[in-house]
């Protein structure tokens, strides 16, 4: 990512969750997370609002819902995020909703491959991620799944993860 280059980090599990947030506030599922040069495209579906016609006008539609991202919309999400921890509401899991969960424990993952590029879908709760790693001079792709096991059980071992690092941030929840 272009607005963490000279970090000592790639802080992936931050950009993540917070992308996860705004995903579970649009009730987005099936996504498509693509990284370009300057932030991020997202594809999923989305239930739109019924009309007032009949039945199955009221019930709403599913569409296909594209948008970009770009490195300081990803900026304000984190900042957002970050301030809406900050309220002294108890840290749980019960705050944060399924992609913000995921994709931080997964964000997190990425963040110890170091990678150039990445691009990932997820359907029903499992993600893959495509990952273009760097090493000996070559460049690579590296490929991940997460079943929703795997998130699950990455989401449990966050307490544990936080405890080894001394971090003061919460790997599961809010």
């Amino acid at each position: 990512m272009r607005i963490y280059e000279g970090s000592p980090r790639q802080d992936f599990e931050e950009v993540f969750r917070s992308i996860g947030a705004f995903l579970d506030r649009r009730n987005m599922r099936d996504v498509l997370l693509l990284e370009v040069p300057d932030g991020y495209v997202v594809q999923g579906l989305v239930t739109t609002q019924g009309g007032s016609g009949a039945w199955s006008e009221s019930v709403g539609s599913i569409v296909k819902e594209t948008l970009t991202y770009l490195d300081e919309d990803i900026a304000k999400f984190m900042e957002e995020a970050m301030k809406r921890r900050g309220t002294g509401e108890p840290p749980g899991a019960a705050q944060a909703g399924a992609h913000e969960r995921a994709l931080r424990v997964i964000g997190r993952w990425m963040d110890e491959q170091r990678p150039r590029d990445v691009f990932l879908f997820e359907q029903d709760g499992a993600y893959v991620v495509r990952l273009l790693t760097s090493g000996q001079g070559a460049a690579h792709h590296v490929l991940a799944e997460f079943t929703a096991e795997d998130v699950d059980g990455l989401v449990a071992r966050g307490p544990s993860l936080r405890a080894r690092t001394g971090s003061t941030t919460p790997v599961s929840g809010g």
